[in-house]
Parts: C-alpha cells; structure tokens; sequence
C-alpha cells in the first residue's frame, strides 16, 4: 500500500495546534489536542437570500433570464382579470417596462437573458385558454405565430429561438400531454409526455428538457426530453404543483408549489435523483424562476396572497461548527473580541453580575485579569491582548470603558450615552459603539480614538437594542438584528458604516435578537439568538458576503446571549443560555475535521 508520503509528496507533520494555511487534503497531528487532523473540502449548499422586491405584486406569472438578467411577465393581480406587466431584473431591483399585447395568466416563458425571451399559452376571462406566443427584443413585445394547442399551466423551456411547450390544461376537466418545438419561426408538434399534468415545472433546452410536479392528482412525477421523446425517471420527493424550476435537464432546481398549503420545498436534481436542500424563505405557489441550480432566481407568487417577493439562490461551500473547550464559567450576556484561536471572553452574568475574563489559544480557555466592573449585556471589541470593553448593565445602564493590555483592565473615559445591550466594532483604539438600550431605543453612534468617545450625529436608521455588530475599524463596520419595542419586534434589518453614516442594506433571513456575530462589514456571521417574543431561541448561522445573507450550517448548540469572535471563515461561539452555558464552537470553511488514522502514514 502506498504511503501518505508516497501520495502527497510529504510526511504528515507535527504542529502544536493547527498550520496557518493547510492545503485540502493535507495531514497533520496536533500535538496540543492529541489528534491527527485533516483539511477537507466542505460540503456544498445552497440557501436562498432575499433580493429585490417585484414593483407589483402577483402570481401565476412567468420569468425568462438569469439571477442577474431576468425578466417576468404576465400574471393574476387582483381578481379573476390578468395582466401583460412586464419587469426586469438587473440583480439588484427590477424596473417595469412595456406590457405583453395579450394579458394573460398560467404562461409560460423562457430566455436566455432579460433582453431575448419568449412568452406562450396563458389564459384570461372571459376569453379563456389562449395560444399566442410573442417575443420580447429588450424593449417590446412583439407577436409570432401561435402555439397548434392553446393551453395554460403548461411548461416551458429553451431560449427565444428555440423552444419547448409542455402539457397543460385545455379546460378545467381536461389535461394533455402535447409537446410542441419552436425553430423561431413557428410551433411543431413532436411527441407527447407520458404523464399529462397541468401545472408543471421545467427546465432544460428545447432538445435536454426536464418536466417535473403537477395535478391532478398532485405528483412528483419527472421526465426528461432527449430532442425525440420522453422518459420516465426518479420523482420529486414532495408531489406538488404549480411550482417552478430553473437549470438544465441534468443540474435542475425545483421549488415552492402546492401541496395541501403552499410550501417553499426546494430540491436539486443531480441528473439521477432529487434532493431536498434548503426551503424559500417566503412559502408560495404559482411563481417564477431562472437561472441555474446553483445561482437561481424565486419571484412572484401566492402566499396565499400575491407577492412580490424576489429570492436568490446560490450554492457555497459550506463551512461547520465543530465543538471546543468550554469556558471555565458558564455564562451568558458576556462580551467577546479576537480570533478563533486568540480569542477573549468578558463580563456576563451567572446568578449575578460577573468581571470575569477569560482568553482563548486554539484548544482551552485561561482565566485572566477581571474587569473592574462587573456587568452583562456589554459590547467589546479588539484583540485578546488590546480589547475595549463599554457599555452594558450593572444595577443600571453604564457608561463604563475599559481597555484590556493583556495583562489587566484598566478604567478610561466613559461613553457618552449610558446604555445597555448595544453592540461594537473596531480596535481599542479606534472603536464604534452603536444602538442598545438607554431610556428607549437607541441608535445613538459613538466613535473612540483611543482617549475618549464623540457622538456623531448619524445614528442607525432603525434604533434598537440587543442587536450584533463587527468591522474592523471605526470607519467600516455592520449593524444587524436587534428588538424594538413597544410593540415587541424582532429586528432583521442590517447597516453598513463607511464613517460618517449609516446605509440600509438586505435584512436577515431570520430576523433575532441577542445573537453571536463575528467579521467585518463585507464578510460577516450571525449566530444563534432569539428568533421570536416568546423567547424561542436557535442554532442558525447566517454569512454575509457584503450583499446579502445566505444560510449555512447550524450550530451544535442554539442558544441567544452568546460571545463571538474571528472571522466569517474562522468563527468563534461561546457561552449563551437557556441553560447558561460555557459551550465553546469553532466555525471553519473550508473546516478542520478529526480523523482517525489506522494504516502506516
């Protein structure tokens, strides 16, 4: 048998911890915990984000394009009459421009961009089931010649010169299996799918295509198209119907419909089988996609009312949690600040109050030099070896700051603004203190150079307290999350800070409060934290990317009022409640994963 040297070119090697920039697949043993380790490729995921809402609401729509150059048309806004609206999506926000000539609802449409698609079958009332077909230049509509079946629900997949139209609904009792080609000039019948069904998915071209779902009776039922006729395979794992799709015939994604409610199921289809990977955020039936089955688009849709709601959908590799050390005391509604493997823990609270401060190698927490004041709900930012810790509750909202040199705590200038349950970025020498809680909600921003804090007059669009924070410095920094009351609301708002003010960007996918948060403002993560009034607390872990939120893997423990600290690819979690906890996690992507080595290396 070959050897690990023999493969890689090298010995496995001995490192007191873990090596700075291991390469994947690389080997080691970890003198410091006992334990060979590997560095391996995480596994990959897709999560949905929000994106720019649709200018008007609606559903049983139809969309053409990618993530970043869709286009949607036609649709049911308001009561039994359909509409020709038309919109188009750069990646950011769409932009309503000229309208279909036929208003029409249960369409279909294809395209390749938002400047070339094409737009077949639908219905309206009184007129009923139509078969026109029009094509759309980047500018207007304009009339082709009509599909041989008129029909609507049907599927639709290809680009503007080179269609698929797929089963459908001929009238209300009667459901049909037609398969029709477009060439770019007109429709040709070729051979039916074996499953008729109206309200189907598809994807795919006009000779790889992919059709999936419908009714009646709701089925999972999937088939694909060689250029000459259908074939059977593996079906969706949720039977449903008006649902839509977005990819090719061998890389597919399939999402939200109609059970017995509406549902955000997605699933991606590897060429063999489904998979279910993670839901819309917004559950819905008859809505729109495009793109890929790793980089999609979701719009549109029944919740059961209309929607204009957008998400986006993007496939990552995936870092994981992995459980370290605990604290020496358990804790919750503590401070932290440094790196995954320097890291610090300060403050919180047990059965009261607590200083104590504890740093963090890689492997085990020390205890060090108290605070001064001991407190909970407190921010902190900086180092484990220069840290700044403000802010926070004692028997009453404090203004204390203290600076950390890595030896003891020392007491300097207070902030400005008493308060509690805020949040902080920055340096101990250059540091942001932001929102929390004084008399009310606060967004009071205040700025520290090393010798004592200013009060800017920008202050966070929406005030609030319990909310994260992280950034590197007092000039760059993010805002997210929170509460707000009265009324009590669980905040999912996130701000950007370039120094002078604060820039609404796209919310949470959860919005929560009292959660972890490690990063900087264009590559952050958010961790665990209450996710409603009642006190339901969880194990959620969302990444910024400087745009949106995207999901990523839970933590081992949920819990709100936990420390962070690290990056958004080398994180640290550690304390929270319920029950107070000195629960230690260490986030990595790609991650270090224990392995077990029982051959010669």
């Amino acid at each position: 048998m070959a050897t690990y040297k023999e493969i890689l070119g090298t010995a496995v090697q001995n490192f007191a911890g873990d090596p700075a920039n291991p390469i994947i697949g690389q080997v080691w043993y970890n003198s410091i915990s006992g334990t060979f380790k590997v560095n391996e490729v995480a596994p990959q995921f897709g999560a949905w984000s929000t994106g720019g809402t649709m200018n008007t609401a609606r559903a049983n729509l139809a969309g053409a394009g990618t993530q970043t150059s869709a286009l949607t048309f036609g649709s049911l806004i308001d009561g039994p009459t359909a509409v020709g609206n038309t919109e188009s999506y750069n990646g950011t926000s769409w932009t309503t421009v000229n309208s279909m000539n036929t208003a029409r609802q249960y369409l279909a449409g294809c395209g390749a961009t938002n400047t070339a698609a094409l737009a077949f079958g639908g219905m309206n009332y009184p007129i009923g089931y139509n078969a026109n077909n029009e094509s759309w230049n980047g500018t207007s509509w304009t009339e082709l010649n009509d599909l041989n079946t008129a029909r609507s629900q049907l599927a639709g997949m290809g680009i503007q010169t080179a269609a698929l139209a797929v089963s459908g609904e001929i009238q209300p009792a009667a459901k049909v299996g037609n398969t029709e080609t477009w060439n770019g000039t007109s429709w040709t019948e070729v051979n039916d799918v074996s499953n008729a069904r109206a309200g189907r998915a598809g994807a795919g071209t006009n000779t790889a295509g992919l059709v999936f779902g419908g009714t009646p009776p709701q089925t999972g039922a999937t088939e694909t198209w060689n250029g000459t006729s259908w074939t059977a395979v593996n079906a969706l794992n949720t039977a449903r119907n008006t649902l839509a799709g977005a990819g090719t015939n061998t890389a597919a994604l399939g999402f939200g419909g109609y059970v017995t409610a509406v549902v955000g199921n997605t699933e991606s289809w590897n060429g063999t089988s489904w998979t279910e990977v993670n839901d819309l955020n917004t559950a819905r039936t008859g809505l729109a996609g495009s793109g890929t089955n790793t980089v999609g688009l979701a719009f549109g849709g029944a919740t059961p009312t209309a929607t204009g709601a957008t998400e986006e959908w993007d496939v990552a590799t995936r870092g994981a949690w992995a459980t370290g050390s605990p604290l020496n005391t358990a804790r919750d509604a503590l401070a932290g600040c440094g790196t995954q493997t320097a890291g610090l823990a300060f403050g919180g609270q047990t059965t009261a109050n607590v200083a104590n401060t504890e740093s963090y190698n890689g492997t085990l927490w020390s205890n060090v030099a108290s605070m001064n004041t001991a407190r909970r709900v407190l921010a902190g930012c900086g180092t484990n070896t220069a840290a700044l810790g403000f802010g926070g509750y004692t028997t009453a909202n404090a203004a204390n700051t203290e600076s950390y040199n890595g030896t003891s705590w020392t007491a300097v200038n207070a902030l400005n603004t008493a308060r509690e349950s805020l949040a902080g970025a920055g340096t101990n020498t250059a540091a942001l203190g932001f929102g929390g809680f004084s008399t009310a909600n606060s967004g009071a921003t205040e700025t520290w150079n090393g010798t004592s804090w200013t009060t800017s007059p920008a202050t966070l669009n929406t005030a609030r307290y319990a909310l994260a924070g992280c950034g590197s410095t007092n000039t760059a920094a993010l805002a997210f999350g929170g509460f707000t009351t009265p009324p009590s609301t669980l905040r999912s708002e996130t701000e950007s800070w370039n120094g002078s003010t604060w820039t609404e960007l796209n919310d949470l996918n959860t919005a929560r409060r009292a959660m972890g948060s490690t990063g900087t403002n264009t590559a952050a993560l958010a961790f665990g934290g209450q996710t409603s009034p009642a006190g339901d607390f969880t194990a959620n872990t969302e990444s910024w990317n400087g745009t949106s939120w995207v999901q990523a893997d839970e933590m081992n423990t949920a819990r709100l009022n936990l420390g962070g600290a690290g990056t958004n690819t080398s994180g640290l979690a550690f304390g929270g409640s319920p029950p107070q906890t000195g629960a230690t996690e260490e986030y990595n992507n790609p991650y270090y994963d224990n392995l077990t080595i029982t051959t010669t290396v």
